[in-house]
Order: C-alpha cells, then structure tokens, then sequence
C-alpha cells in the first residue's frame, strides 16, 4: 500500500516546522520547487497494492535516491545525514523536523527492486533535466576535469 506524506500546513505543538527553519534560497529547497514530484507518484502508484500496511511515500524514497545521487552517499549513510539535515527532510516533503530516520536503508533496496530500471531511469532524466534548466538559467560552463596527465617516464628520447 503506497505512504502519504503529513499535510506541511498543519503545526504541531512540541516539533519545529522545517518552512520556519530553512534557508528559502538554499539549493535543495530551489530544487524541490522544479521536480515534478507528481510524475513520479503518478509513474510509481500503479506499482503500489490497495492492502497492507502503508509503504514509505514515493516522494521520500525518490528524494531519497536523489539525495543519494546528488551528494554520492551510500544507502546507510545518507539515512545518518537526512536525521541531522532539514534540508534534506524537506527535499524529500517532510513538513516537521524529524529525528529518526524515515525507514531502513534496506528499504531503498527494495524500492530500487520495485520500480526496476526503468523506473530508476526516470529518476536519473529528471535529475538530469533538472540540472539542464539550472544551467541554461544560470549561463555557467560546465568543464570536464577529469582528463589524465600523459606519463611523462615513457617518452623517447634521442641524442
């Protein structure tokens, strides 16, 4: 059964509301703002049962995985990263701050398994769609750095 994330305009008393904790500037807040969450809920519910006990939502394991991605984290760790981050909690639609964990890393396993390569491609184009826009809108280059120096010990010499 397919997880629905808390209603963010509803306060409780004893947690902090992340809206009022965050940098609205900050990058991960800008990018929640142009992900198409709805595409993936869309994309990913069909893969869902009607019974059962609820799953995680799909916009946290998919922010999750992008989170991942961005930031190059393994499964345990970005779940140690987004306790101590509000940002990363409100990338992924928390609307309170939270201090566990949002399910066990081995989760993310398993919803990998559940939306297949394809639906793992879908992630991939978004985020990479994403970033397309973010640089048009910005008129930054990007270089690729990652060229090798040429081994300098093999060169022939002649006298």
């Amino acid at each position: 059964m397919k997880g629905t994330l808390p209603n963010q305009n509803q306060r409780n008393l004893f947690r902090p509301i992340l809206k009022d904790i965050i940098n609205p500037n900050h990058e991960l807040i800008i990018l929640s703002k142009r992900i198409d969450w709805q595409y993936f809920e869309d994309s990913f519910s069909p893969l869902y049962s009607h019974t059962g006990q609820p799953g995680i939502p799909i916009r946290t394991m998919v922010g999750l995985l992008l989170l991942k991605r961005i930031y190059n984290l393994g499964d345990e760790t970005v779940m140690v990263q987004w306790v101590q981050n509000p940002y990363y909690q409100y990338f992924c639609g928390e609307a309170e701050f939270q201090w566990e964990p949002p399910c066990d890393p081995s989760d993310m396993v398993h919803f990998r398994k559940r939306i297949g390569e394809e639906g793992a491609e879908k992630i991939l184009e978004v985020s990479i769609h994403t970033r397309k826009d973010e640089i048009r809108s910005t008129n930054d280059v990007l270089i690729d750095t990652t060229a090798q120096e040429k081994n300098k010990s093999n060169r022939c010499t002649t006298k």
